[in-house]
Order: C-alpha cells, then structure tokens, then sequence
C-alpha cells in the first residue's frame, strides 16, 4: 500500500490545480491529508464561487459541491473534451484544520509519500523558506524537509520579485522541489483541462505516481 501524500492549499492563484491534484491523487489510490488556509478558502471563493467551511469539511465540498454554472469543478474539467477521465475516487480523503498543531501531519513520526503545497502563496513559500511555521501547513512543511521527504512547492505569482526569487532558492537549498504553476502548450492543447492536467501532471510525477493526464514528450 503507497504512503499517504499530504496536501496544502493556500492563498496563491489556481485553485483549479488544487482540486485536480486531490482528485488524482485519490483516483491513483493514495490517501490524501489535506488542509486549507483561510487565504486558501477566499482564493476558492473568488476563482470558483465555491464557499467551503474550513470548520466543518467535507470531501464532497471540494469536489462535488456546484462551481458557478452548477456543475461540479470535477465534471467541467472531465467533460471539457467531451469526455470523462475515468478519475475515480479509490484513496480516501483526511482533512486536518489549519491550526490543528495535533493533526499527525504535524509529526515526522507520521510517515507519508510527499507533500505538496498547491497553491504555494509567498507568504507561505516565505514561511517554509525561513522555517517559521505559523500554521498547520507550514509546520507540516517544515517536517517534511527535515525527514527529507520528498515537498513539492507550486507557486503562480508572477512577475517574482527578489525576495521570492531568493526565499524560492532557500527553499530549494533545504530539500523542496520549485514547481511553478507554468503549463505547456506541446502536448496538444484544445481546452482548459489540458492546461491543468499538465502542471498536476509534472507534480503527480514527482511524487512518482503513474498517470496519464498528459501526452508526454516523444509519446505516440
């Protein structure tokens, strides 16, 4: 049985990767820990008209609950080819309130696959880069590098000022994998799941997770 992946999602741009991400992890079978920031929830609100209650959570208000047109966010990216992926849920889904300091995520003792935090906000890259955890995602962060577990950063923001550049290297310096929110365009691009299956793609990959979100490089 594959090691739980923990997951983080904060205040950056690109809720749309976060849900993708949760529901592929799940459909490839691994359980996945999850916890918002309140940064983390207004992003969803204001990209997806999804309002999730951070206090009381549920799975299906991340993946099943009505974005905007009434469909589900799982069903507009699966269907926007006119076809579905075949994403079905087989890993279960644990979620940890941002200020449970007690949430086993918080523990190196607590074995997992990975971590990754999507999206990676500046607040939170600045945070994990300078080790000085102020919340459950971050702490869970800053365990994951010093058990030298695989974590797996994906910021958005953009154009990066200094201080990002330099908290990005710091935080490459001390073990974390840098993966910006960049999707290609080489893989046959024709709608807007395309774009989001790229960067899930490339996170999953790290993770080493087998998928087949994307059309690779040389692929027939």
């Amino acid at each position: 049985m594959s090691k739980p992946i923990v997951v983080g999602i904060t205040g950056a741009s690109g809720a749309p990767y976060a849900v993708r991400l949760v529901e592929a992890l799940l459909a490839a079978g691994s359980d996945v820990h999850l916890s918002i920031s309140p940064s983390g929830r207004e992003v969803f609100r204001q990209e997806l008209d999804l309002h999730l209650d951070l206090a009381d959570f549920s799975a299906d208000s991340l993946l099943s609950a009505p974005v905007g047109s009434g469909n589900s966010l799982s069903k507009l990216l699966n269907d926007s080819t006119g076809g579905t992926s075949g994403l079905a849920r087989t890993g279960k889904l644990h979620y940890h309130h941002y200020q449970n300091f007690l949430s086993p995520v918080a523990s190196g003792s607590f074995l997992t696959g990975g971590m990754v935090v999507c999206p990676c906000s500046g607040t939170t890259l600045s945070a994990i880069a300078a080790g000085a955890a102020g919340n459950l995602i971050q702490r869970a962060s800053e365990v994951h590098l010093k058990e030298h577990r695989k974590l797996v950063l994906v910021p958005r923001e953009t154009p990066l000022s200094l201080p990002a550049i330099d908290n990005m290297r710091r935080a490459t310096e001390a073990g974390a994998v840098v993966l910006p929110a960049s999707p290609g365009w080489y893989h046959g691009v024709t709608a807007l799941k395309d774009l989001v299956d790229f960067v899930v793609a490339r996170i999953l990959d790290q993770l080493e997770i087998e998928n087949a979100l994307m059309k690779r490089w040389g692929s027939e």
